[in-house]
């Protein structure tokens, strides 16, 4: 597959990234609206996240026929099961699991933002998006010993920023989608 098909294809599909975003910006406000949250309720709401984040990115991944975005989804979906399994995880283990799913998440969205930088401008962006992803995750193994409400703000903050970015993205895919459109 060619990155102008794969690029045609996110374009397309604009409006999964916007979800994506949305849904990052919501969990990041419920982070910060409830930070006493109980250790559960917050495994919950990651679970959430974690699981249609992993959905939007296997159903953009199969679009584009970019197998490496479905296996991050995958991982997603799988990290999302995982914690409604096992709800009572321990706040460490929580921490661990999110900042591998984060680096993991990073280093596929540089490789694919590499991958369309030749047919965009801008694609900073996801790389932006990537970047944040990997340096939250080392920052979260970097201090594990982080109380669960420390937990709670870092979380949502990276949310916040990295619902932001891809939100920025999508509009501009979608302004790519229809300028792609008017010269088929």
């Amino acid at each position: 597959m060619t990155t102008f098909s794969i690029l045609d294809a996110f374009a397309k599909n604009w409006w999964v990234l916007l979800v994506r975003g949305i849904l990052a910006v919501l969990f990041a406000i419920m982070a910060f609206t409830f930070p006493g949250l109980t250790l559960v309720t917050l495994v919950l709401l990651y679970g959430v996240y974690a699981l249609a984040d992993g959905l939007t990115a296997i159903w953009v991944g199969g679009q584009a026929r970019a197998w490496w975005f479905v296996l991050l989804g995958v991982l997603g979906v799988f990290v999302g099961i995982c914690t409604f399994i096992y709800p009572g995880i321990t706040a460490v283990a929580l921490l661990y699991l999110i900042a591998a799913w984060a680096v993991v998440r990073g280093v596929f969205e540089i490789v694919t933002a590499i991958q369309l930088r030749k047919e965009i401008s801008n694609e900073w962006l996801l790389i932006a998006a990537g970047i944040l992803s990997v340096l939250f995750g080392v920052a979260l193994v970097a201090n594990p010993a982080a109380g669960a409400l420390a937990m709670v703000w870092i979380i949502g903050a990276y949310a916040f920023i990295f619902g932001m970015v891809v939100i920025v993205l999508a509009f501009r895919l979608r302004g790519l989608s229809e300028h792609m459109e008017k010269f088929a």
